[in-house]
């Protein structure tokens, strides 16, 4: 990558979570000067994130992006107005099979309605609910795995994480890089226009997708793996500085 032509690059999608943000869960200041640089530059900067709305807001709003975004690992799609452009549910059978594994297996779980985040108590009837995310947080890598294998093997499923400790799971066709590949059919560019940055599973899809795939200085290392290049951590502006590299 390093010897290659630099590609046009026109939209850049970042994570937040152990990407844009440091371990205080804050955007640094050089990571905030160098985005409103690329947006100076005419560059569509994408937050694409596995929060919801709720949980992410406040700190999207502070960067008074004009461009796309994009929550709960691509269920939902939000133009640059603020206004629903797609949004794709889970099956409430499947949030009955994941709430019968965590009660099973005592594992920690959460999950995202469109209204609501769940954590430490769930609701009684799941038909109630729109669901677009069910989350484990399992330390017992033994547990994790009988899990996964039986999450598996259910073909209407997507499954990643957000940690190396925790699972993810969204309707099958639900990623990062799809989302933004529709973002990118709406705004007359391709995903070789794109530069993305992550750190866990659910960014290895648009990382792998991407004109210029770039990966966390903390990043697990299958996404370290299947990046063209690794930038540093997000303590250390990481995303600054592939934004400077590649873009500016």
């Amino acid at each position: 990558m390093e010897n290659q032509e630099r590609k046009s690059i026109k939209l850049i999608a970042i994570d937040m979570d152990g990407t844009l943000l440091n371990d205080r869960h804050e955007i640094s200041s050089e990571n905030r000067k160098a985005i409103k640089e690329a947006e100076e530059k005419g560059v569509h900067v994408v937050i694409s994130t596995g929060r919801t709305r709720m949980t992410c807001d406040d700190l999207v709003n502070s960067l008074s992006l004009q461009s796309y975004l994009i929550t709960v690992n691509g269920s939902e799609i939000w133009d640059e107005n603020g206004e629903l452009v797609e949004r794709k549910l889970l099956e409430t059978s499947y949030i009955d099979q994941m709430w019968n594994l965590k009660q099973t297996h005592q594992t920690f779980c959460w999950a995202a309605t469109v209204d609501h985040v769940w954590r430490d108590s769930f609701p009684e009837d799941f038909s109630q609910h729109e669901w677009m995310k069910f989350g484990f947080d399992i330390k017992d890598d033994q547990v994790r795995k009988i899990i996964l294998d039986e999450l598996s093997s259910n073909p209407n499923l997507e499954i990643t994480n957000s940690s190396p400790t925790n699972l993810e799971i969204n309707a099958a066709g639900v990623n990062k890089a799809r989302a933004i590949e529709k973002v990118c059919n709406r705004i007359g560019i391709t995903m070789e226009n794109v530069l993305a940055l992550g750190d866990s599973l659910n960014d290895l899809a648009m990382i792998k997708q991407a004109g210029i795939g770039v990966a966390m200085g903390n990043a697990q290392p299958t996404v370290k793996e299947s990046a063209d290049w690794i930038t540093a951590t997000n303590v250390e502006d990481g995303v600054a500085q592939a934004i400077r590299k590649w873009v500016l």
